[in-house]
């Protein structure tokens, strides 16, 4: 019956499985790394399994979950590689006794992690971009290049919220605020998915809040944070239809979440529902081993991961081998929880049509004309990387007139790969071969603006490297900076892995200010007159509080993908007008951290602490060539809002100019009185609001009281009755327009079924 397409999901697994051996079983819930000797490091810890001795033939006999990264692990031509793949899974179709292929992953953080596939922005661009729509249409566009070269599980997104911006993979982050991140996230899921891909939330949970900001640190923090910031973007994914989780690799109060069946199983499935399968972080089971130090052995190790709810262990078989199948057999594990795990793996392959009679090994790319970095990718990518551009500051140098004779100085002007982060396949896997292409087209800062229709007279100079350099080369910046009308200096970060960028997995700093000698460089700049503007491609924000007031103007693009330089000059040149808002904050003098907006009153700027943790530039902030009018702000359901009910507001804004703009309306929640303390603010709405020239348009936001529920002092999820305040604006510190409400009726309590985002609607106005 397995094999009968028509049959019910349920009947057929259960079927298959009922026919299955021990081992086979088992057998599905692992993976395999095919990675070649010339292989650099690209995840944590890999060295240190590469000596672990593999049988192939030996390894698949029983079957196979999973094959790891068959694009993704090295350089290899898409055609080519699609013939791999299918070779690599007729070869396990036949090994084993049931025929049953392998699902393939990869990761698809800034698009496919592949050689010659298009390169998106990172996700804090997507973040800044405040555009769910247009991120659900990237995803639809990376899941379509994953289904064309045979893959059926992409990793992606990350879904933790920044907490310290020392952190090396904030730039993997969409942002600080949970909101944020899950209307972004789960558009994003949406999107994979439409192609019938697999999308995998990361990393559930708390990674992100880990000690001083260091990779895989422990993480202290309470249950109400881990309710109210960490677990509602996972929540809202879910809501979205997500289909697998990855789990975190730190520990929370010193219980790895790898072994945590409170979170893994009892939270994720019972309280949610979740029905997907749970994919181990790469090494984490075997790492509650060897760095966790919470089992003796690898078998025990897998057994606590079994247990706990992880039904997959990526990368490679390490735990979930031979002592495991030897651990059920003696009765020490439940072999329920190898059927639990096994159940919901053939039910996923079921889903993908991997079970049925008619389906082939060949990647559609075998048979299809498909382009990896195709016109409309290209256009997607460009698109988003100029939604996601953020004007920090202009004092009157922007847009950058016609025929400007411009200095473009800084380690990252010159550079391509600037425009990258360290989860596109340049800067994760082609860092490893230095004569490799990039595989697609990325122009730098520096072609991109000496192309410019704008007929810029551009003079480069290197200054200095992203770290390091020498004084005359600072000096000869500066020269070539006094010769000119105006300067760009384009600084920030070189992204990499485990030490070998100044952002990315393994790469945290002990504090904020510019890698290198970059702010020394900026300084000689400054120290010449020429009016200055600062051009930042970043995986975090940056200390430039020392500098701001002597700057003409300042950009920030994070890390902008292929066509971010393209972007970048349609922005500076004004035919786009810039549009993006901060997804995280800017640090003030000193860069204290952790800070976050999204604090109670005591974590704000007070008289019992010298510490000022006000940010340079706040939450949301992002300014405009042509700013929209704000016209009103009103209440159209009074001022009652019943603890079951809605409430409606609406904003009306115009465009004055003759220049299209765009304005981000940010809608905050301030609760004045609560069982608990509470951030000053916390957002619960926002809508981007795109205005033609001459355009007015009112946004009406129907927001569900559930939206200002908190945990509350008994641990339980509350919408509570008294006063609330609506603060709207154009970002965390620029409040427009404050509306007083009464919580109004009895006390409710709420869970997982609670409305999670508003209803948004258009009238013209």
């Amino acid at each position: 019956m397995w094999r009968v397409a028509t049959a019910s999901l349920e009947d057929r697994v259960e079927d298959l499985l009922g026919r299955m051996s021990l081992p086979e079983k088992v057998a599905q819930l692992r993976s395999l790394w095919l990675a070649t000797d010339e292989a650099g490091q690209v995840a944590p810890h890999q060295q240190d399994f590469a000596a672990i001795d593999v049988d192939w033939q030996e390894l698949i006999k029983d079957g196979l979950g999973q094959l790891t990264r068959p694009y993704g692990t090295a350089p290899v031509e898409p055609r080519a590689g699609a013939r791999r793949l299918a070779e690599l899974q007729r070869t396990v179709v036949a090994a084993g006794r049931f025929g049953i292929p392998a699902m393939a992953h990869e990761e698809c953080l800034t698009g496919v992690s592949t050689w010659q596939a298009t390169i998106y922005p990172s996700p804090l661009c997507w973040g800044a971009s405040f555009d769910p729509e247009l991120v659900e249409r990237m995803g639809a566009q990376i899941g379509r290049t994953l289904r064309l070269l045979g893959v059926h599980q992409g990793l992606a997104p990350v879904l933790d919220v920044a907490r310290d911006l020392r952190w090396g993979r904030v730039e993997e982050t969409i942002g600080e605020d949970p909101f944020l991140v899950g209307t972004i996230g789960s558009a994003y899921v949406r999107g994979l998915q439409s192609a019938g891909v697999v999308a995998t939330l990361k990393h559930f949970v708390g990674y992100s809040s880990s000690r001083a900001g260091r990779n895989f640190a422990p993480v202290s923090i309470g249950p109400r944070e881990l309710a109210d910031v960490l677990l509602p973007p996972f929540e809202m994914a879910i809501k979205a239809g997500a289909r697998s989780v990855m789990n975190s690799y730190t520990d929370i109060d010193g219980l790895p979440v790898a072994a945590n069946q409170g979170l893994l199983t009892d939270l994720l499935r019972a309280t949610y529902g979740f029905g997907g399968t749970v994919v181990s972080d790469y090494f984490s089971v075997a790492f509650l081993h060897s760095l966790h130090h919470v089992a003796t052995t690898l078998g025990l190790a897998a057994a606590k991961a079994l247990e706990s709810g992880i039904d997959v262990e990526l990368p490679s078989a390490h735990a979930y081998c031979d002592e495991l199948v030897g651990l059920v057999e003696s009765g020490e594990v439940p072999v329920e929880v190898v059927d639990r795990a096994a159940r919901r793996v053939l039910a996923q392959k079921c889903e993908l049509g991997l079970l049925d009679p008619d389906w082939s090994p060949d990647p559609p790319l075998l048979s299809e004309d498909g382009a990896l970095d195709s016109a409309e990718g290209r256009e997607l990518a460009r698109e988003l990387a100029e939604r996601s551009v953020v004007l920090l500051s202009n004092r009157g140098v922007l847009p950058l007139r016609p025929g400007t004779r411009l200095a473009v100085v800084g380690p990252l002007a010159g550079d391509p790969q600037a425009m990258l982060g360290c989860y596109s396949f340049p800067r994760h896997v082609g860092a490893n071969y230095s004569q490799l292409p990039l595989g697609v087209e990325v122009p730098s800062v520096v072609e991109a603006l000496s192309q410019d229709p704008a007929g810029y007279q551009v003079s480069y100079a290197l200054g200095c490297p992203v770290v390091g350099g020498q004084d005359d080369d600072i000096a000869a910046a500066a020269r070539v900076a006094a010769n000119s009308e105006l300067c760009l200096v384009v600084l920030g970060d070189r992204a990499g892995l485990f030490g070998a960028g100044t952002s990315g997995e393994g790469c945290d700093v002990t504090d904020l200010r510019l890698p290198g000698r970059q702010e020394e460089l900026l300084e000689a700049v400054l120290a010449t007159g020429t009016p200055t503007v600062l051009v930042l491609l970043v995986g975090r924000p940056y200390d430039i509080s020392g500098q701001v007031e002597r700057l003409a103007g300042a950009v920030c693009g994070f890390f902008p993908g292929e066509e971010g330089a393209t972007a970048l000059a349609n922005v500076l040149g004004g035919r786009v007008n810039p549009s993006g808002h901060l997804p995280v904050s800017f640090p003030g003098a000193g860069g204290s951290q952790p800070g976050t907006y999204l604090a109670p009153p005591l974590a704000q700027h007070s008289q019992v602490s010298s510490v000022d943790p006000t940010p340079l530039f706040p939450f949301g902030h992002g300014l405009s060539y042509a700013p929209a009018s704000w016209a009103k702000v009103e209440s159209r359901s009074g001022q009652v809002w019943p603890t079951d009910g809605c409430s409606r507001l609406a904003v009306s804004l115009a465009n004055p100019s003759a220049l299209a703009t765009a304005e981000v309306v940010q809608v905050y929640l301030h609760d004045p009185v609560a069982e608990v303390a509470r951030p000053a603010r916390q957002l619960v709405a926002a809508q981007r609001v795109e205005l033609a020239p001459g355009e007015a348009r009112t946004v009406v936001f129907e927001l569900h009281a559930d939206l200002t529920s908190y945990v509350g002092a008994d641990g339980r999820r509350v919408v509570d009755e008294g006063e609330v305040v609506l603060e709207v604006g154009a970002s965390s510190a620029d409040i427009r327009a404050c509306l007083s409400y009464q919580m109004a009726g009895p006390r409710r309590y709420v869970g997982f079924e609670r409305v999670m985002q508003p209803e948004v609607s258009f009238e013209p106005t």
